[in-house]
């Protein structure tokens, strides 16, 4: 069996004073893929930040990002459509239609951050989101936090606004949303279509739990700064590199193979 890495390096939210080892300008975020790439990752989700290191929604960021990638590696990309709270119904799509990836975030549902914010996807952005994705070529990547936005994914999809097969990547231990324990995994993974595919993440101290559980029950995976810059417990991590290498090596430890960007793509249908 192939199983997909898929790396996060960045996220919107840690800074270089959580893990100095953080990439945040387009060129380190592109080395760091490079670097991640080299180490077994077949997939790489991107957030950009602004100059001064906020989440942004920057088409002009992202492009330069992609561009920077594109030189050195064909990794599949993920571009995030929230990464900014403040971000507009219409920039949180614009790059999509300016870069046309392979992949994008598609958070199917509204929740509470337990930080005092709300994540807002209302449904009328959530049905525009989804039409231009399909207008673009682009696959969504069905972020689920809680089991009611696979429930809301089932309704989208009766509705055309996404279409089967679909691929969904269930985020554990968000604040707010469903705690990364291997039950929930279960049960989350028992609600989706039969003939989709998915990734899990454990946020935190939930990160190598879930790893491990998706592995084992025949998931991928995606790791990264994102969602962890712990590596161990009080251990900082060097790279990004150095979770996707630990997540290659149990994979194969485990008897599956890891996948590469075109294995990733013909698992995923999409087109290179």
């Amino acid at each position: 069996m192939k199983t997909i890495i898929t790396v996060a390096p960045t996220g919107a939210w840690p800074t270089k004073e959580n893990n100095p080892n953080l990439p945040m300008t387009p060129k380190e975020i592109a080395e760091d893929v490079y670097e991640c790439y080299k180490a077994g990752a077949a997939v790489a989700h991107l957030h950009m930040r602004d100059d001064a290191g906020k989440g942004t929604m920057s088409k002009e960021k992202f492009q330069e990002t992609v561009k920077l990638i594109r030189e050195k590696c064909d990794i599949v990309l993920n571009l995030t459509t929230s990464g900014d709270l403040n971000a507009t119904d219409e920039t949180r799509q614009a790059h999509l239609k300016a870069i046309k990836p392979e992949l994008a975030s598609y958070d199917c549902g509204s929740m509470n951050w337990m930080n005092n914010s709300l994540f807002i996807n209302h449904p009328k952005f959530l049905e525009e989101l989804g039409m231009t994705m399909q207008e673009n070529g682009v696959k969504p990547e069905i972020e689920i936090f809680d089991a009611g936005m696979i429930y809301n994914s089932l309704y989208y999809l009766k509705q055309g606004v996404l279409k089967a097969p679909l691929h969904y990547q269930f985020v554990l231990g968000a604040a707010g949303g469903t705690a990364a324990t291997v039950e929930n995994l279960v049960y989350l993974k028992s609600l989706i279509p039969e003939g989709s595919t998915w990734s899990a993440l454990g946020i935190g101290k939930g990160h190598v739990p879930i790893m491990l559980a998706a592995i084992a029950m025949g998931g991928h995976v995606r790791v990264g700064m994102e969602d962890n810059v712990l590596f161990a417990p009080k251990v900082l991590a060097d790279s990004n590199a150095q979770f996707v290498t630990r997540a290659a090596n149990i994979i194969r430890e485990s008897g599956n193979e890891v996948a590469t960007p075109d294995e990733a793509r013909e698992i995923l249908g999409l087109k290179k």
